[in-house]
């Protein structure tokens, strides 16, 4: 069987460390758009799309903003599978209906998060799991029609509509991005960046690593839902 091809909408500003980070976890050709940009698929001709994370805020007023929005809305109509985090996950639950805003404080570093046991998306990971977060808005309310999947203290980290799939934490994050992206919060204050730093350890790394299998479970999804289609094509040609 042909290997999946994946659409990467990458709404990082500063792409480098996305790029790699979902190209070393993804087992599918990534072909790869920056959004920010406004460059997007000129078709729906894909197995799955991915949308990453950003320093941007859904409610924003920007043109690539609303054209990813449109770009989305429509690919989610053609029952194209979906895989959002952190930014995605947001925005996914923007274009479904579902509510996003800022938040009171800063959600960032290696966090605990539950999920609900339920999900093929979660299939073997702990129920309460260690991952890396970082973000200042958060999905306050769900799309009409999903299903709750994971959260913590701070709210939702996951939810599913569908063949959508979104977190709100970073299993793709190694210690490089984690560092990289704690370094750039100059919004944060010193003392408050130096403890989040000081938890990018080996063994938090290690315990977050357990998220990657959400990777393979997506793909998964992504594999059954491409036969799924391609028998009934057949079927309706015979």
């Amino acid at each position: 069987m042909s290997r999946l091809r994946i659409a990467l909408l990458n709404a990082a500003h500063d792409g480098d460390h996305t790029r790699r980070n979902f190209r070393r976890e993804l087992d599918a050709d990534l072909v790869e758009y920056n959004v920010t940009e406004g460059d997007l698929p000129d078709s729906f001709e894909f197995d799955a799309a991915v949308l990453t994370g950003s320093r941007a805020s859904v409610y924003w007023d920007e043109p690539w903003i609303g054209a990813l929005k449109r770009w989305v809305g429509d690919a989610i109509e053609t029952g194209m599978p979906f895989l959002g985090v952190c930014y995605g996950h947001q925005l996914l639950a923007d274009v479904l209906g579902g509510r996003v805003a800022g938040m009171d404080e800063y959600e960032i570093g290696y966090r605990e998060i539950e999920h609900s046991g339920e999900s093929l998306l979660f299939d073997g990971i702990d129920e309460r799991f260690t991952a890396f977060t970082t973000h200042s808005d958060r999905v306050e309310e769900l799309p009409p029609g999903a299903e709750l999947l994971a959260t913590n203290d701070y709210g939702i980290h996951g939810f599913r509509h569908g063949s959508v799939f979104t977190v709100q934490f970073h299993p793709e994050y190694d210690m490089e991005t984690a560092r990289k992206i704690t370094d750039g919060k100059d919004q944060l204050s010193a003392e408050r960046r130096q403890s989040v730093l000081d938890g990018v350890t080996e063994e938090n790394y290690a315990a977050a690593c357990r998220t990657k299998k959400l990777f393979e479970n997506f793909t998964a999804f992504v594999r059954e839902t491409r036969e799924e289609t391609a028998t009934r094509s057949s079927a309706a040609g015979d």
